[in-house]
């Protein structure tokens, strides 16, 4: 009889063991993986790193990559330490459970990738580790699009258009573009700083997430977005959006330079991979690509 407390303190490999169901699979794994990273949902956490172990146990489906002797047609340990390099690179995350669910989901994106278990823990809060631990199991519905990077368009629609009758028409022709577009704003009015920096960045972006709400409450075709996750969604499914910026801003791995709402639409281009850049109407900034008028686009 399996001690059930015993078990689960027990090593990774213990517990798929115990768990396979009389359905032995062949398992890789990752131990004691180290990283320097800055999480955490506290502004004490904030700029600071901490330290966090990874051990990662993926059970995988039968495969004759041994009897190949093939590093080809067999899932490498490279697979499981990339999927936490890549998470981690991709933005700043508040939460390990978050951090543990994109690295599972990352893994088991992968044909041969069965069940896999991931545990983090933070090291250096207090005399020993805490930590969390998940167990996800592959699904048919597997999209077969996983990795698949959608590029979109990034369209700067200054407020001397937001405010004008020419507003719809500028829509009409973003929304029949040919690939999906992504709407960046200014400021309705310009933000009240402190000197503080971090304070006057999140004062600039709350500034801009205003004016997204304004654009969305003036045609319901535009959706404010602010996630990466809600962004992949939206330009997957053909949706037109209107980034609210705090959350990405905040959380990116390299944010921006600067907080001015050009360079915030130029720096959101490069992180997402867009095809182009456009401004519509000339805002004299010679950083965008100028589109004259909706006739044009």
């Amino acid at each position: 009889m399996v001690d059930e407390t015993e078990l689960a303190f027990a090593s990774l490999e213990a517990r798929s063991v115990a768990s396979s169901k009389g359905e032995p699979r062949d398992r890789i794994a990752v131990r004691d993986y180290t990283k320097s990273v800055e999480i955490g949902a506290f502004q004490a956490e904030r700029g600071v790193t901490q330290g966090l172990r990874f051990n990662v146990v993926l059970e995988v489906a039968r495969h004759d990559g041994a009897a190949s002797d093939d590093v080809d047609n067999v899932l490498s340990y490279d697979t499981i330490t990339e999927a936490i390099e890549a998470e981690l690179a991709a933005e700043r995350l508040n939460l390990l459970e978050t951090l543990a669910e994109r690295i599972a989901a990352h893994i088991l994106a992968h044909a041969l990738a069965v069940r896999v278990f991931v545990r983090i823990e933070k090291t250096e809060r207090g005399s020993g580790s805490l930590g969390v631990e998940i167990v996800r199991i592959s699904d048919d519905d597997r999209t077969t699009s996983a990795g698949v990077l959608v590029c979109p368009v990034v369209v700067f629609l200054p407020n001397t258009i937001i405010g004008s009758n020419e507003l719809v028409a500028w829509l009409d022709k973003a929304e029949a573009m040919d690939a999906p577009v992504v709407i960046c704003v200014e400021p309705e009015r310009a933000a009240i700083l402190t000197g503080r920096d971090e304070a006057d960045q999140r004062l600039v972006l709350l500034a801009i997430e205003q004016a997204a709400w304004i654009l969305a409450a003036k045609d319901q075709r535009c959706v404010v977005v602010g996630t990466r996750t809600e962004l992949d969604w939206a330009m997957k499914n053909g949706q037109m959006s209107v980034w609210a910026p705090s959350r990405i801003v905040m959380d990116a791995v390299n944010p921006p330079a600067g907080n001015d709402s050009v360079g915030l639409a130029l720096w959101f281009g490069r992180e997402f991979s867009a095809q182009r850049v456009l401004a519509c109407g000339d805002v004299g900034d010679p950083r965008l690509d100028v589109v004259q008028s909706p006739t044009a686009m």
